[in-house]
This record gives C-alpha cells, structure tokens and sequence, in this order.
C-alpha cells in the first residue's frame, strides 16, 4: 500500500504495518498462481476421486473455503490486538496523541486502514476462489449453498471482515491486553458467523414440490438445494420421510392408519443465492456499524 496521498494519522498507520500490508497482496499472488497450476493439472480429468487428475485442486479448494471462513476471524483479532490493544497496552498511542493528533483520529486512522486494506484482500481473494471453484461447481460439496463456496463466492466474506474490525476496535480499547483482545474478538466474530450460518436458510421461504407416493421422488430443479424431504397426509399433514419404513421396512409401504398419499421435497432454488447473500450482507454491516458506534463511545468516554 502506498503512503504518498496518505497523511497524518493513516500515514503513521500504514508505515506501522507495512509489512502486513505488503504480505496481503503477496498471499494473492501464491494462491492465484497455485489454483492457475492446479485448474491446468485438472482440465483434462473427468473423474472426481482423489487420485484423479482434478484430485488435488479440490483438497487445495476445500482448504481455500476454511481460510476464506477464518478471514474475519484474523483481521478482526489483528486489528484488536496488535493495532489497537498493544498500543494502549505499551502506552505507545501516546506518542500520537502528542503529534496534533486526537484520539478520535487516532482510532479512525486504525480502523480506515483495516478495513480498506481488509475489504479488498476479501474482495480479491473472492475472485481468486472463484477462480478455482468454476471447475467444480454442483459436484460434492462444492455447491452454490454448501459451507465455503456460500461465503466465499458472494459479498458476506468482506462484510464479516467489517465487522471484524469494528468488533476489534471496540474489544481493543475494552481489553487493553493484547493477546485477550484478540481471543475475544476472534470468539465473538466467529459466533456472529455461527449464528448467522444456522439463519441463513430461513430469511426467505422455501419452495415446495410434491409427488406420489409411489413412482419416482419428487425433484426439485437442476442446482437446488434441498432441504427436507417426507410424507405427505390428505389432512394435508407432514410425516418424516422414515415414517412408513419404521412400520413396514419400506419407504412407501403405509400403513393405513397414518393416511399417508404423497411425498413432498423443500428446496431453495439457485435464485435464491443473491437475496440470501444480500440478507446476511445488511445484517452484519448493520451489526458492523452498532460495534463501530460502540468503539468510538467507548473512545469518547475514556478521553473525553
């Protein structure tokens, strides 16, 4: 990152953590070569078992979707331990506060950087994951909806790595040791994922396709994600899908009793990935934004 147009604060900021800065765009070099090497190894296998030809792409793939996961985890524990708690910690901010400087850009300066140098690494190592998907996407846990593609192809992963930094700079300042701001920070970004993961499905409903009882299962279109899956009662009623099986060992063998006519599959279909993203997106910037308001309280409160 250059600091010719940056001044003040920022500039301070930047010279600080320069070496993070320029080992950000050199991590994306390493991984866009490796994808380029390993897509160009596959492109001629068919076969999707590990000793294939595409074997090791989706190893070095399945790993990419943990590291684009645990992003925001980092930059958040970076921005609250080492940009911000250590400096507060060593009593070093000082320094800053005695060149012109207030508190408030102080802190404004650390989290402008983050989050500029933060969103973009995200949004670049997006594309780079994209990148080496397209080559398996709809195979075995490569997915539109599956864990890693989800996150990593669409806008949450820079949105979860906002709230990182806001979550980092208000734990930061609240803890003022370095190595308990950034265990804080990485268990509390990492909850709001979790938490946000078992939601996701539900922001919008599920569509619904229905069959026989006999014959072939109800299919929903090419590329859906499925859902559930089960029996159908003429009340209009829903049984598991093992229902009948546990009664007769036969999936669609019924005993009268439970009035069972049809089967009926849940599914979101591709469409739905957009909305669903742009959901999530809003709800963690606004829970971004709730932590950034708390950050600069805190700030005010304590160097008023």
């Amino acid at each position: 990152m250059s600091t010719l147009t940056l001044k003040g604060p920022r500039w301070v900021t930047v010279r600080q953590h320069r070496r993070t800065l320029w080992a950000l765009p050199a991590a994306a070099v390493v991984a866009f070569v490796t994808l380029a090497a390993l897509r160009r190894l596959a492109q001629n296998g068919a076969d999707l078992y590990p000793g294939s030809p595409d074997g090791p792409l989706r190893s070095v793939m399945s790993f990419a979707g943990m590291a684009m996961l645990l992003l925001p985890l980092i930059v958040g524990a970076f921005v609250a331990g080492p940009m911000v708690a250590r400096e507060l910690e060593s009593g070093t901010y000082r320094v800053a506060l005695t060149q012109s400087s207030t508190p408030r850009a102080w802190l404004a300066a650390k989290i402008t950087v983050a989050a500029a140098a933060a969103v973009g690494s995200a949004a670049v190592l997006s594309g780079i994951y994209r990148f080496g998907w397209s080559p398996l996407d709809g195979t075995y846990q490569f997915s539109w909806a599956d864990r890693g593609p989800y996150e990593s192809i669409g806008t949450v992963v820079p949105a979860y790595c906002l709230l990182g930094v806001a979550v980092g700079a208000l734990v930061g300042q609240l803890a003022r040791r370095t190595l308990p701001a950034m265990a804080v920070t990485g268990l509390v970004t990492g909850l709001v994922m979790l938490v946000l993961s078992t939601l996701r499905w539900s922001f919008l409903p599920v569509r619904t396709v229905t069959g026989p009882l006999t014959g072939a299962p109800p299919m929903p279109p090419t590329g859906a994600f499925m859902k559930d899956v089960g029996l159908t009662t003429a009340s209009g009623g829903r049984l598991p899908e093992g229902t009948c099986f546990e009664h007769t060992r036969r999936l669609t063998d019924c005993p009268a009793d439970l009035d069972v006519v049809g089967r009926y599959a849940d599914y979101h279909p591709a469409a739905h990935y957009w909305p669903t993203q742009s959901i999530e997106t809003a709800l963690v910037l606004a829970l971004a934004a709730l932590a950034l308001w708390g950050a600069f309280r805190v700030l005010r409160a304590r160097h008023s």
